[in-house]
């Protein structure tokens, strides 16, 4: 990964300007630029054919000011230190940002799970956990899936290390299958809360969602289930890519037959009724809201000149350079930020936590209007801070939210000195 484009550097870059509008000290900083605990691993799997590969794998833990670290662990032939220690830190303010308990985590393994069976991905699941065991735990750090891992992936590591612990701890992990632990709306809950904070957004700028059009990039878990929420909000899905080609039809796609089409198929490409576009074409095209749900850095500073959409919801971790960042903002485009947009997973991740303590397990429907009260509130308070703050856009403004809560529990902690407090305490409330 190019210097310009180094998650890491970026993340580090969002913090130090949020810290500078909020008129807080270099110390900080100092604290929040670096993880408080970070992990590396070797993983010996033994593969199918009876060789012992050697995998690496990280676990990044941020800052546990506000509570134990939370985030996800990924499986991808990309992951590196740099790009976890991202990861873990935009985890810290996405938990901050919708009021949750919990600092970030992040972890990962470079691998290519397209290339390995089931009963290798098993293997590599619960080797991994067994290393990073000693550092993890429901009352110090607690995973989840990511890019490529799943529920299933999930209960194999919360199996693993519940042998390890030698007692059932379903409280270790989360987004587990409902049967061991896991909590309903789980599935949908990155997904829905983004479409939560897009319909405010819309609201916010007077964009009327029955016949917005909506552009998606990735057509993953996330990005099918918001087309899917947004086309029942009235919203017209025009187009989606995904890692192998794209569709488009300016009358609108069915994002359910889309969704099932790319299951059958493996891609969105040759939908029926469809126009192939590349990725560019997408993310450029003309429409009311754009949808990055796939990886990092994808609009950049070339892309951002030729953006045409009204708002973007950020349903992907990191999607915006900090230069087109400044682009957009020049052009008047409204960007939720990730760390706001796609938080509804680790909310409902949080809620499934609680769940697993209590031993008291909530409806779907209850947990669909506690995350809608959580990602309502925090839009409100994100976008308060943007109108507020002139020359603050949405993204600045969602980590002066956050580092807000994060410096005052420092601060209230002893970790700062005589760092003066900036924010009111702010309890969880689950009404």
């Amino acid at each position: 990964m190019s210097k310009e484009l180094n998650s890491y550097q970026i993340a580090q870059e969002q913090i130090k300007e949020a810290v500078k509008k909020l008129g807080l000290s270099s110390t900080v900083f100092d604290i929040l630029k670096q993880p408080e605990r970070e992990l590396t691993v070797a993983v010996p799997v033994e593969m199918d054919n009876g060789d012992i590969r050697v995998f690496t794998g990280y676990r990044v833990q941020h800052n546990s000011a506000l509570g134990p670290t939370k985030g996800g662990i990924r499986f991808h032939p990309d992951v590196t230190l740099d790009e976890v220690r991202a990861l873990a830190l935009w985890m810290t303010f996405k938990s901050a940002v919708v009021g949750l308990p919990y600092g970030g985590g992040k972890g990962g393994v470079a691998c290519n799970p397209k290339e390995m069976s089931p009963r290798e991905i098993q293997r590599l699941s619960r080797e991994y956990i067994r290393a990073i065991a000693p550092i993890i735990g429901p009352e110090k750090d607690i995973p989840a899936p990511d890019v490529y891992t799943n529920p299933q992936v999930m209960s194999w590591m919360m199996d693993e290390y519940s042998k390890y612990k030698g007692y059932n701890d379903f409280g270790i992990i989360t987004g587990k299958p409902v049967i061991v632990g896991g909590s309903l709306g789980r599935n949908e809950a990155t997904a829905r809360g983004c479409s939560f904070v897009i319909r405010e957004a819309a609201k916010a700028i007077g964009l009327d969602m029955k016949g917005a059009t909506v552009a998606v990039q990735g057509y993953g878990n996330a990005g099918s289930i918001v087309a899917r929420l947004l086309h029942e909000m009235g919203c017209q899905i025009i187009a989606a890519v995904d890692s192998t080609g794209g569709a488009y039809n300016p009358q609108g796609l069915d994002p359910v037959k889309l969704a099932e089409y790319k299951k059958e198929n493996g891609t969105v490409k040759g939908y029926p009724g469809s126009k192939e576009i590349s990725n560019e074409e997408l993310l450029t095209m003309k429409c009311d809201i754009l949808i990055p749900a796939a990886l990092e850095n994808q609009i950049t500073e070339d892309i951002a000149k030729d953006v045409q959409a009204k708002i973007i919801g950020e349903a992907a971790n990191g999607p915006t350079t900090p230069g087109a960042d400044r682009i957009l903002t020049e052009k008047g485009v409204l960007v939720l930020p990730d760390i706001l947009a796609n938080a509804g997973g680790v909310t409902v991740s949080y809620f499934e936590w609680v769940q697993n303590n209590m031993g008291y397990y909530w409806s779907e429907e209850e947990v669909n209007s506690k995350l809608e009260v959580k990602m309502v509130n925090a839009f409100n308070e994100v976008y308060k801070m943007f109108k507020n703050n002139k020359g603050v856009d949405m993204r600045t403004a969602a980590y002066m939210v956050s580092i807000s809560y994060v410096s005052e529990a420092m601060r209230v902690r002893g970790w700062l000195g005589q760092e003066p407090a900036v924010a009111k305490s702010r309890q969880v409330n689950l009404a």
